[in-house]
């Protein structure tokens, strides 16, 4: 008798699997679609009409990120519904600070050993992120390494593609002394900063990510870290469209002090009012259980701050009632100042932020 010999599922990889993850995310998939769409799922490229109506010198803005080890919080928690999320908004909040429009993305999945359904939910949020940003779920790829990552886990990679009009790219060039900054507001610490976030709450406290914890409303632990980032791509666009922004940052790794100086021109720095905005009780739970010092704190996480605006102080008024009117909440947190060679780029007055 013939002996059976090796097969790619006894290796570790099951097509059939992958086959079934294609039935169940298509139908979320195909809600995401865009009219410039020109081809259907499962091609070896995906199709974009480049015409872009009403534009006469058309500039495509692109980014790729992930989610880093917030997976991890997600692994612990058991919860892959909102991760997708994270990973559409790390990348098109970055194409918005120029002013664009994202158009479509692609995702990367890659994992051990493939779950249909764990992956479904994961693709699921990715849909959820593209219908809030406006943008089409194009194309991916899903990966299965056997031996490459543990059971159950996953690793995560979005790319991005928008759009903007040449003279209407916002770079930060027209920045100057007393324009104002405007922050909006973020959901918590969105996707960065996890690494010392973990540090602290589970090595150093000891805390159980399942339970309610003093200090966070009410709320699991779980639930205030893997809160999703926030989306800020069609109320900034509607912003854009009434009012001259001049310069917009992404508060991502590096938080406000790496972040801000990318948008401003030489010479000038912000000024940061400490308490101007409300700091989301998470972050107080951080600094205060791992005694982190306010400089770290400002350096690696958002603070309550998710998106900055940057524009004249006539305006600042009514682009916050518009922000408002559009869902999102903002605070006028500081303004442009002229910088001395011995000045840092960012500079903090007020009190202590916690």
């Amino acid at each position: 008798m013939k002996k059976k010999g090796l097969t790619y599922r006894g290796a570790g990889v099951d097509i059939n699997e992958g086959q079934r993850l294609v039935k169940l995310i298509t139908p979320g998939i195909k809600k995401t679609m865009r009219k410039e769409v020109r081809s259907g799922l499962g091609g070896f490229g995906a199709l974009f009409s480049a015409g872009f109506k009403g534009m006469k010198d058309p500039v495509l803005v692109s980014s790729t990120d992930g989610v880093g080890t917030k997976l991890l919080v997600a692994f612990m928690a058991g919860k892959d519904s909102t991760v997708g999320i994270d990973l559409v908004a790390m990348n098109v909040n970055d194409i918005l600070t120029a002013g664009a429009e994202p158009l479509f993305f692609l995702d990367y999945f890659a994992t051990g050993a493939l779950k249909s359904t764990q992956a479904a939910r994961v693709v699921k949020g990715i849909t959820d992120g593209c219908l809030q940003a406006g943008c089409a779920l194009i194309g991916g790829e899903t990966a299965e390494m056997p031996g490459l990552y543990k059971s159950g886990e996953y690793d995560l990679a979005g790319f991005a593609v928008g759009v903007v009009e040449r003279k209407k790219i916002i770079d930060g060039s027209t920045i100057k002394a007393g324009d104002i900054i405007i922050g909006l507001h973020s959901s918590g610490l969105h996707s960065n900063g996890y690494s010392l976030a973990r540090a602290v709450l589970f090595d150093k406290l000891g805390l159980d990510i399942k339970k309610r914890v003093k200090g966070l409303k009410g709320r699991t632990l779980g639930s205030a870290l893997l809160e999703p980032t926030r989306i800020y791509v069609k109320p900034v666009l509607k912003i854009c469209k009434k009012f001259t922004i001049k310069g917009m940052a992404h508060i991502t790794g590096g938080g406000f002090l790496e972040n801000i100086p990318r948008v401003l021109p030489h010479g000038l720095r912000a000024e940061i009012k400490r308490g101007s905005w409300p700091v989301p009780p998470i972050f107080r739970l951080i600094q205060r259980g791992g005694d982190v010092e306010e400089a770290e704190m400002l350096r690696t996480f958002n603070c309550g701050i998710g998106l900055v605006i940057v524009a004249s102080a006539k305006d600042g008024g009514n682009i916050i009632k518009a922000l408002e009117k559009a869902g999102e909440k903002a605070s006028i947190i500081g303004e442009a100042g002229r910088k001395k060679p011995s000045e840092k780029a960012v500079s903090f007055t007020g009190e202590s932020l916690f």
